[in-house]
């Protein structure tokens, strides 16, 4: 078997995934539509209550659940050949507690509560000047992947710090709504706040589409330069998509962690780094992820509902420690 042979192979086998990761994400979101405190059996008739259940509350939260899951993945992957660190993701990275931090200065500065337009802007303001400064200081001070992480880190806790203190000094109830809403949560989305989605949408098609200029700038930015790329340009569009991405995720659900660093890193080991085939699936696989999660959310406790980046949070961790010790034992 010639090289062009095992080419096509691999190629075929990257396809056939996707298709599969497709599949299951449909049969995913068709279960999510079903389950809940009342049952929604597609042969049964429903009544209107039910139609107004399943079209007004759990249709925009499915939707609202993929959009996220899908943006996080594709903006993970994105950021980890960016960045030249598998480790990288916008949660870890303190993007999303940028996009947050924003959110709530907004809430204290403006005299009257902020219409969600207002809310959308200032988180990706915020994603941005956190992912600006991460790039930054990369390049400039030549930061190692543990370095690099540790200085996320320590950006995340302290807009962590800052969003915990406003609360403490708050008797604002919408801002104690938001701390809860912060942790993750997309229960209250409706098809109001899905006009976000559609500004997400340009982005996130592009970011996917993208994998073949990936692919050459992760052989290095010299050897990606000589191939025709502008190293420069991409870097900027990568940050503006990114940034926009994380800050419509963060305005749609909170801080969800782990997305963009477990699915994408994942698929590296699985099936490869041909971001081509990587990034669309990655989309799938973070959509799929995020829904299942927020199936386990709104299932797990009989008289209440978890925060979906609880839950998102307690499947990634475990993921992100046991990448760490690997790293570490392969340097």
């Amino acid at each position: 078997m010639d090289f062009y042979q095992l080419l096509h192979l691999k190629q075929r086998r990257w396809q056939r995934v996707i298709a599969a990761s497709s599949a299951v994400l449909v049969l995913v979101s068709f279960v999510y539509l079903i389950v809940g405190e009342v049952i929604l059996l597609p042969w049964d008739s429903l009544s209107h209550f039910e139609w107004r259940l399943l079209l007004d509350l759990r249709l925009p939260r499915l939707l609202a659940a993929a959009v996220v899951g899908a943006s996080l993945a594709v903006s993970g992957a994105a950021l980890q050949v960016l960045l030249g660190n598998a480790l990288a993701e916008p949660g870890v990275l303190g993007i999303s507690g940028g996009a947050s931090l924003a959110m709530v200065i907004v809430l204290f500065v403006l005299p009257i509560s902020p219409p969600p337009l207002v809310f959308m802007l200032a988180a990706m303001a915020g994603a941005i000047l956190f992912t600006l400064l991460l790039v930054s200081m990369a390049r400039v001070m030549r930061l190692s992947t543990a370095r690099l992480l540790l200085v996320g880190v320590a950006l995340g806790i302290l807009s962590s710090a800052a969003i915990t203190w406003a609360s403490y000094f708050s008797d604002e109830l919408s801002l104690r709504q938001l701390m809860y809403w912060l942790m993750g949560s997309i229960g209250g989305t409706t098809w109001a706040h899905h006009w976000v989605t559609l500004l997400m949408l340009p982005p996130l098609l592009w970011l996917t589409a993208q994998g073949k200029k990936l692919d050459k700038l992760m052989i290095g930015e010299v050897h990606a330069a000589q191939l025709g790329i502008d190293v420069a340009q991409l870097r900027w569009q990568l940050i503006v998509a990114t940034a926009i991405l994380v800050g419509g995720a963060v305005s749609l659900g909170g801080v969800i962690a782990f997305v963009g660093l477990v699915v994408p890193h994942l698929l590296r080991i699985a099936f490869g780094s041909e971001n081509r085939y990587l990034l669309p699936l990655s989309a799938l696989l973070g959509a799929t992820l995020v829904v299942m999660a927020d199936i386990i959310a709104r299932m797990a406790l009989s008289s209440a509902e978890l925060p979906l980046g609880v839950v998102t949070t307690t499947l990634g961790a475990p993921v992100f420690i046991w990448m760490l010790v690997k790293n570490h034992d392969a340097s």
